[in-house]
């Protein structure tokens, strides 16, 4: 790869607004169909056993994207597969999906889909406690990622993605995956949890983090998320160590209110609830843990799609250089988050990759009162 200046500012530009307006698109929403009393008639189904040999075939062949365009084609916009008794309705467009993104937690929720995620992050937040302490959580991290805050962190992505940059050669090969995972995690060290932790614990930090989620995404702490075993013990173990890497860093700026510092961390532990409780340390462990497991596959699946179809479509890679090119001709060669927000070329690459490549292509949720969507019962 030949590295030029022009490249450079590229992947500043790439990574840095992949990483601030990476949203999850949906191209199939899920939800578990509970037995319903009378009224509209149900989805057409999926059944029988040839249809599943079929479908199956589809799923391992085309991948499972293909094997629900197949279905929407033939079925329509809500269908259900039905597979040894469980019955999964899909909800394809936004015309069908309203119920199942505004419905209330006690007719449609995530039920104990993501149980495994409390290990991992803590029963303090998240899925171990209550809807309203959770809506609340919720809104520290908006408040901490709001753009007026975000604006600061440009000088700091910049001067991570140029060193990083750097050390590479002029000409060479680079695995696009791997490089901007690991470029992302030292962004997310610097402007998410502060300079003390990108310099003196990043690699503490960062591989015990890699141990904990490696650990809680396998297939057995999936399924029995607190059954004893060897995955379930290693991960529990990283979770332990780095909650206490993490407490010292909260309780050294607790200790040092003088000096504070503009990051997420900091935002996360100034937080304070509706009644004027303040954030404890175990939840703010919990929050930091989160939002780098959530920010960690959206950012590097957007940037890695984006990078890797740009490369594949010259006259669309060519047209993002030269708008960046331009830009940096208006402004002098300075580059900030207003400079950013002008390469609206980029930005409707991104928006595509997400389309092409959601980073979650699939939501589930189990419904625990009926629901018609578009006619059929759900």
């Amino acid at each position: 790869m030949d590295v030029t200046n022009g490249a450079v500012l590229f992947a500043i530009a790439l990574v840095f607004i992949a990483a601030v307006i990476a949203t999850v698109s949906a191209a199939a929403r899920v939800m578990v169909d509970p037995a319903c009393g009378d009224g509209p008639p149900p989805p057409p189904a999926v059944t029988g056993i040839g249809s599943m040999i079929l479908l199956l075939h589809t799923l391992r062949t085309k991948g499972f994207g293909a094997m629900i365009h197949e279905q929407y084609a033939k079925l329509g916009s809500v269908f259900t597969i039905s597979f040894f008794g469980l019955k999964t309705t899909f909800l394809i467009g936004p015309e069908v999906s309203a119920h199942f993104y505004q419905g209330l937690e006690s007719e449609i929720s995530h039920g104990k889909i993501l149980e495994f995620t409390v290990p991992m992050l803590g029963k303090e937040v998240g899925y171990g406690v209550d809807i309203a302490t959770r809506t609340e959580q919720n809104r520290f991290y908006v408040d901490a990622l709001k753009p007026s805050k975000l604006r600061c962190h440009v000088g700091p992505m910049l001067q991570e993605v140029e060193n990083y940059f750097l050390k590479w050669g002029q000409q060479g090969t680079a695995d696009l995956k791997q490089e901007l995972e690991q470029l992302l995690m030292l962004i997310s060290a610097r402007c998410l949890l502060g300079k003390e932790v990108r310099e003196k614990m990043f690699d503490e930090v960062f591989s015990t983090f890699h141990e904990l989620t490696d650990n809680s995404l396998r297939l057995t702490s999936l399924l029995f998320p607190y059954a004893p075993s060897p995955t379930t013990r290693r991960r529990d173990k990283a979770r332990a160590r780095l909650s206490k890497l993490f407490a010292e860093v909260v309780r050294s700026r607790k200790s040092s209110s003088h000096f504070r510092q503009d990051d997420v961390l900091q935002n996360l532990i100034d937080s304070k609830y509706k009644d004027g409780r303040p954030t404890t340390d175990a939840e703010v462990t919990g929050l930091v843990i989160a939002i780098l497991f959530a920010g960690k596959h959206t950012s590097s699946s957007t940037s890695t799609w984006t990078g890797a179809r740009l490369l594949s479509h010259k006259q669309c890679l060519e047209a993002a250089i030269e708008e960046q090119q331009q830009i940096l001709k208006k402004y002098g060669e300075h580059i900030d988050y207003n400079t950013l927000l002008e390469m609206c070329f980029l930005h409707s690459c991104i928006k595509e990759a997400l389309r092409m490549h959601p980073p979650a292509p699939t939501f589930l949720r189990k419904e625990l009162h009926r629901a018609d969507e578009g006619g059929p019962r759900v």
